[in-house]
């Protein structure tokens, strides 16, 4: 394991493997939990079955955590099928082991969850409004969450068991501190520049025909139906918005802010009800010349809050007895209460901080209520709306104008796209994967493209053009410059592997490097954290064996552009703590441990899949390509 570790433990991701390895079991968004194809299924796990929309949604997910980093459309999606099944292995795991998780965790669960919350708070409209465009209950999406938090359990009971010894820690900071002494040089890619002759130019297309295949590519005519549109036709008048402002004036009040202290007098075997009241009595009359915090620090009964002045904090309706909320509602800022009595004894109450509540005026969010307003009036529409474009698309299979002129919509189209990129709608997944599909290529109308719950499209064929070899002459080009580069980097490969044979024969790097006018490049004290040269020479140096009997170990490292790098390693000095180590010792302990739980995690999911009833449906080079 600290193997593994040290081996990925370059420069700055040596921390980021200390700071976040071991990220607990991701819940995916709310849209994993919701819906579900009616088409053949992708694959299955037992007697569940996976879907193409399962396969998009949690591809959209993935794409929105790893944008930017380059990472191709098909392998995202071959990624997101395998947690799919990887997900539904542990689910089954749990269940048969009799792992669950009660109503009230995954009520709690969802009251925390972004998608239902308004202006930062769980909203119930919201939540009921989601579900419903789903067509689904409260129940059906609480058993979802409960599997979630269900295999959050299991993941925790193996990764959170885990531990790491100092010897552990110990040793991971002296591989992570191990430094290298070597030097280099560059055998840079040859500029050529005799072209590469017709014969070998087509002995290459003939070799590579894969290569020159144009994807297969279809334009598309299409209508959207989407929430915001629809709300924008909404009528709004002052009168009407001024009633959902009245309807709705909670969303935008804040509540009163009320921050108080206390003094308790219990009422107990040592000290009865009568005594308790008359120490009450005497406090509050000794409050005229005494500070709040400072007498409840030398007489209050609850110890806890006594070493704070008595501060309980903000005062949270429901939290206490009726008696004790009923005094703080009538108190003003500073005041200190008469004696309350409570089950506990007898408390001096003062309000230490108060925000009176604020109802914004109508005017000063009038554009946000006619927002929310636009947008609720449109939500039934949109759902009618919905009803009506896949009934009427179905029932008119060969057009899109008929339901266009019955619900107002536009019939646009699209170019030319591809099954893995497209511009405009066709950016999105979901309808790239619709046109592609048996109904829409034999001319009929989709069926409707869920794009969010808020947005559906219906698509039909305008043109398709099936897969095809391009012509040499579109190719030849492509085909010159990639010999070019293949007998540049055979050159360059040659001269360094000539260079390390006769570095091995005792040569030294200076005289070859003379003889080849090349660059010494020395570097000595070199640590994994350095950044001064390519990650892959790194990742080659540290990972070349120590040198032995006095003789450097040499090596050859190929670069991102192509150039070869030829290393002699000539030292190898062992790690040692330093004092900011030690200081980190205890985060790294925790997080190495974690790193040992998350491996013996997968090395269980690894083996329950390869146990499992796992069928993937797709032909194999679907599969691949998804």
């Amino acid at each position: 394991m600290l193997t593994t570790i040290r081996e990925k433990a370059q420069g700055a991701f040596a921390w980021v493997i200390l700071l976040v390895i071991g990220v607990p079991f991701a819940l995916w968004g709310i849209q994993n939990y919701i819906d579900a194809g009616k088409i053949a299924p992708v694959a299955s796990v037992g007697d569940k079955d996976f879907y193409q929309n399962d396969v998009n949604r949690a591809y959209e997910q993935y794409a929105q955590n790893l944008r930017g980093m380059g990472i191709d459309e098909a392998t995202l999606k071959a990624q997101a099928l395998d947690k799919l099944i990887k997900d539904e292995v542990l689910l089954q795991y749990a269940h048969a082991k009799g792992l669950v998780a009660t109503d009230q965790e995954a009520r709690d669960f969802i009251k925390e969850l972004d998608y239902f919350k308004v202006d930062g708070k769980f909203n119930e409209d919201r939540y009921k409004s989601l579900l419903n465009a789903q067509r689904m209950t409260s129940n059906d999406f609480v058993a979802r969450i409960k599997n979630a938090l269900v295999m959050q359990q299991l993941q925790g009971s193996v990764t959170d068991t885990s531990f790491a010894t100092a010897y552990d820690v110990e040793s991971f900071f002296k591989i992570q501190n191990q430094q290298r002494d070597f030097e280099y040089v560059t055998v840079a890619l040859p500029k050529l520049s005799e072209p590469p002759s017709n014969e070998e130019i087509n002995a290459y297309y003939q070799q590579h025909q894969d290569q020159f295949k144009s994807p297969e590519q279809i334009s598309v005519a299409y209508v959207e139906l989407s929430l915001d549109a629809i709300a924008q036709k909404v009528a709004v008048s002052d009168d009407k918005l001024k009633a959902y402002y009245a309807e709705q004036k909670d969303q935008y009040s804040t509540q009163e802010r009320r921050k108080i202290s206390h003094i308790l007098f219990a009422v107990n075997a040592q000290t009865d009800d009568k005594a308790a009241l008359a120490k009450a009595q005497k406090a509050k009359a000794e409050l005229a010349s005494k500070d709040f915090a400072k007498l409840a620090a030398e007489v209050s009964d609850d110890k806890l809050t006594a070493k704070t002045g008595g501060d309980l904090g903000l005062f949270n309706a429901g939290a206490m007895e009726k008696s004790f909320e009923d005094a703080v509602g009538k108190l003003k800022l500073g005041e200190v209460s008469e004696p309350v009595k409570s089950s506990f004894g007898y408390h001096l109450i003062k309000v230490t901080e108060l925000v009176p509540g604020e109802t914004k005026p109508f005017e000063s969010v009038k554009a946000d209520v006619e927002k929310a307003y636009r947008k609720s009036q449109a939500e039934t529409v949109f759902y009618d709306s919905g009803e009506k474009l896949a009934e009427m698309s179905y029932e008119n299979p060969d057009n899109l104008d008929t339901v266009a002129k019955a619900l107002g919509l536009t019939v646009n189209k699209t170019d030319f796209f591809t099954k893995a990129t497209g511009t405009g709608i066709a950016a999105n997944p979901k309808v790239r994967e619709a046109a592609f599909t048996e109904e829409v290529l034999q001319g009929n109308n989709s069926t409707p493209v869920e794009i969010s719950a808020e947005h559906v499209v219906v698509l039909r064929k305008l043109e398709h053009k099936p897969a095809a070899i391009q012509p040499l002459d579109s190719v030849k080009a492509g085909i010159s410059a990639e010999l070019l580069a293949e007998k540049a980097k055979k050159q360059a490969s040659a001269t360094a592997q000539k260079l390390k044979d006769a570095l091995r024969k005792g040569e030294t790097l200076a005289n070859l490097a003379a003889s080849e006018k090349l660059e010494v490049k020395k570097l000595t004290g070199y640590t994994r954290s350095k950044t001064e040269i390519p990650d892959a020479l790194s990742d080659a140096v540290f990972k070349a064996a120590k040198p032995v009997g006095g003789k450097p170990t040499i090596l050859v490292a190929e670069l991102p552009d192509g150039a070869q790098a030829v290393v002699s390693l000539n030292k190898v000095t062992p790690g040692v703590m330093s004092e900011d180590d030690k200081k980190k010792m205890e985060l790294a302990t925790k997080n190495i441990a974690k790193a040992f739980g998350q491996a013996e995690f997968n090395a269980m999911l690894e083996t329950l899949e390869a146990d499992a009833d796992v069928e993937i449906n797709k032909p194999a080079d679907d599969a691949k390509k998804q």
